[in-house]
């Protein structure tokens, strides 16, 4: 019986090393970010042991919130056998200054959803007027929501 490492990595082998589904696996070799294998002579795909280490980088580049297209062009730069450090750290760069726009977003979201719940009335709340969530004008005290 021939082994793993004396044919390679049948895909659900490769999937499950990886801890990806198949699908994925097909997905990223269909889109190019993992190299086509060669194939049996029953058709099969007999996958490399790198390609372990390929779809775990891919993973942990998609973990940081980077874009498929920008992890092809890491991985192009790691196929040189160059080290992709330079545009990895442009990228994450990048990813850093999205991640602190969207956390200058939450913040103020959560400020304004601090400021709605101060203002309800936490006693004998009359039913709010259709379309929005406070009461009719003159009734229900200190309430100054907006529809």
């Amino acid at each position: 019986m021939t082994t793993t490492a004396e044919r390679g990595l049948r895909i659900a082998e490769l999937a499950r090393a990886a801890g990806v589904p198949t699908d994925t696996v097909r997905y990223y070799e269909r889109i190019g970010l993992l190299p086509a294998p060669r194939r049996t002579a029953g058709g099969y795909r007999d996958y490399e042991p790198g390609a372990v280490d390929r779809l775990q980088f891919i993973q942990g580049a998609q973990r940081l919130g980077l874009r498929l297209v920008d992890i092809g062009h890491l991985l192009a730069v790691r196929d040189t056998g160059q080290c992709p450090c330079e545009p990895a750290g442009e990228l994450l760069r990048r990813r850093l200054d999205d991640v602190d726009a969207q956390i200058a977003q939450l913040t103020a979201l959560r400020a304004e959803m601090a400021a709605m719940a101060a203002a309800l009335p936490q006693a004998e709340c009359p039913d709010p007027t259709p379309g929005t969530w406070c009461p009719p004008d003159g009734e229900g005290g200190d309430c100054s929501c907006s529809s």
